[in-house]
């Protein structure tokens, strides 16, 4: 049984407050259909959204089975399930693989047969075992929300919340769906509650909510709404709705909502009556106690094992990885003849000719400006770089699938096992971008130093950057906003670097322990052999820190920003 007795949900607005959700009072039992319906604004979502917990109830109580919601318990994961109107499956996955992966996340299952056996069971519930075998990306509507539907019941949720789910269908694929989800809920006396806007096909629902500005205005038997709204056409409720504020609809309704309560009671009892079990059939199927949502440990390798997948199925994805891991360090190498000449040392002899010993001293200086520039700038070119493939790992990362992440995690999907999951996958393309980078130029470019320094700088700016652009994925609400702010990260990393123009000292004192750039650079810097480092010295304005204080600052970086990612995953970000 679920109770939602004077439940409100207000926001402010305009310096007030304003009640989306307006002392909604409804009852509604087991094994029961109830559609939610009223025009665009009415708040249908918006209770849905508070029956589930997303939005905190203002005012009133939810009880579900004697347990009240506000103060007590919430739901578990696996006693709820929600279905939103968009897609909550990733193309390049199957079926079948969405339904596998979705039972993974959500219901710890003691063996393969068990979760071949809840597999098995959906498809065929929701009659996709026929195409099981296909791509999400090539599935109708209908079939979409089949598969959305399906994702739902692996863990058996004694309560289904369906928003939107029929919007966009062709009139059969509509019914289809409604049928459907007519059938759910008389199995293991499972509540379904649907939101639509559409008010055909309500003969297949046991109950009809109508809400006016986030009032009621009717709760009762499908086949008695025009009735009570004076109409003789139910898409004529809507118009009617309008020719009275929500204030009045519901003061009408606690006057006669009485009558209408007792001819429900009358119904289910009725139909009780006529769906009891006959003699010598098979006891109807009891509901299933809530399910154990899986460890960290089992989460985690689901998704990373979902995350190549999807990876290595996406082909431009594949190609832009190696287009980018080959090109990348070839324009570091266009740049080697300046940088690869020899630069002249001063004679250990004292020269009597002054005049030879000055043009000398030119002809040495002029050897370190050409080749210490050329080496700064190599090394700083390389920096950017990797920068640029850090916010091109991650910039989409999170916020690219948010409305699917925040729907696992509503089903009980740890962030820290998708946050670790995310951590770890693309911590190996850090590693393959960095090291053939630092190969590749190290033996076909001109770098002379420390190869093994240089690497791990360069490894340690890939890193920094990576993680400070999956940071800002967890926090924007979408994949634009996200790579375009990492863009703009990445082109302030030169200016302000001083690698190029030095910066004036108050503000490189503000600047410079947030720009990942200049610790590596700085780092690389001082891993050159003496003769060349002397030279890029003899170059620059700007001042270099030693190497321990460039590799601390660098894995600051990573620190925080992996912190503020954990924090931004945990946020909940539904789209209101």
């Amino acid at each position: 049984m679920l109770e939602l007795q004077e439940v409100c949900f207000k926001i402010r607005k305009d310096g007030a407050d304003t009640n989306l959700v307006d002392q909604v009072s409804v009852r509604v039992p087991e094994r029961h259909f109830m559609a939610i319906v009223g025009p665009s604004g009415c708040g249908k979502t918006t209770l849905l959204k508070t029956i589930a917990g997303l939005n905190p109830e203002s005012a009133g109580a939810l009880l579900w089975n004697g347990r009240n919601l506000s103060t007590d318990e919430d739901f578990s994961p696996s006693e709820v399930g929600y279905v939103p109107q968009f897609s909550v499956a990733y193309d390049p996955l199957t079926v079948d693989e969405s339904i596998e992966t979705a039972a993974r996340l959500r219901v710890r299952c003691g063996s393969a047969e068990e979760l071949d056996h809840r597999i098995d069971k959906v498809l065929g519930e929701t009659g996709l075992s026929s195409i099981n075998d296909r791509q999400v990306r090539v599935l109708s509507g209908g079939q979409k929300r089949r598969l959305g539907l399906a994702m739902e019941l692996v863990s058996d949720p004694q309560l289904l919340l369906c928003d939107e789910v029929t919007s966009g269908l062709d009139p059969r694929s509509e019914r289809e769906i409604v049928q459907l989800l007519h059938e759910l809920s008389r199995k293991n006396g499972r509540i379904v509650l649907s939101v639509t806007h559409s008010l055909a096909h309500l003969e297949l629902y046991d109950s009809v909510l109508v809400l006016h500005e986030g009032r009621v205005a009717y709760h009762g038997p499908p086949d008695r709404l025009n009735h009570y709204f004076s109409v003789k056409d139910t898409e004529e409720i809507y118009p009617r709705l309008a020719t009275q504020s929500s204030e009045s609809w519901q003061k009408s309704w606690q006057k006669h909502g009485a009558t209408y309560d007792k001819m429900l009671a009358g119904n289910r009892l009725l139909a009780e009556g006529k769906l009891r079990p006959r003699k010598n059939s098979p006891p109807e199927e009891a509901a299933a106690a809530p399910a154990a949502v899986p460890g960290l440990l089992s989460q985690f390798s689901t998704l990373l094992s979902r995350r190549w997948k999807i990876f290595f199925r996406d082909k431009a994805q594949v190609f832009l990885q190696l287009a980018i891991l080959i090109c990348f360090p070839l324009l570091v190498t266009l740049f080697s003849d300046k940088a690869s000449g020899n630069i002249r040392k001063f004679s250990e002899s004292r020269q009597n000719d002054i005049a030879a010993e000055i043009q000398e001293q030119q002809s040495v200086r002029a050897d370190q400006a050409k080749v210490g520039s050329a080496i700064s700038g190599i090394i700083m070119f390389q920096v950017v770089l990797l920068s640029l493939m850090g916010s091109n790992n991650s910039a989409r990362e999170i916020a690219g699938e948010r409305p699917i992440y925040e729907k696992e995690k509503f089903a009980g999907l740890r962030p820290a096992a998708y946050l670790g999951s995310k951590v770890a996958f693309l911590a190996c393309l850090v590693v393959a971008q960095s090291a053939w980078m630092a190969f590749f130029v190290n033996f076909f470019g001109p770098f002379r130093g420390d190869f093994i320094q240089h690497a791990g700088f360069l490894l340690a700016v890939n890193a920094a950057m990576t993680a400070v652009c999956l940071a800002i994925s967890s926090w924007m609400r979408t994949a634009e906003q996200a790579s375009l702010l990492s863009i703009y990260l990445v082109g302030f990393q030169l200016p302000l670097s001083g690698a190029v123009l030095a910066l004036p000292e108050h503000i490189e004192s503000f600047t410079r322990p947030f720009i990942s750039a200049y610790w590596a650079w700085s780092g690389s810097v001082e891993a050159l052999q003496t003769q060349v480092h002397q030279a890029v010295k003899s170059v620059i304005d700007t001042a270099l820190s030693p190497q321990v204080a460039c590799l601390q600052a660098l894995a600051a970086h990573i620190l925080i920003a992996l912190v503020a990612a954990w924090m931004g995953a945990r946020r909940s970000q539904w789209d209101s």
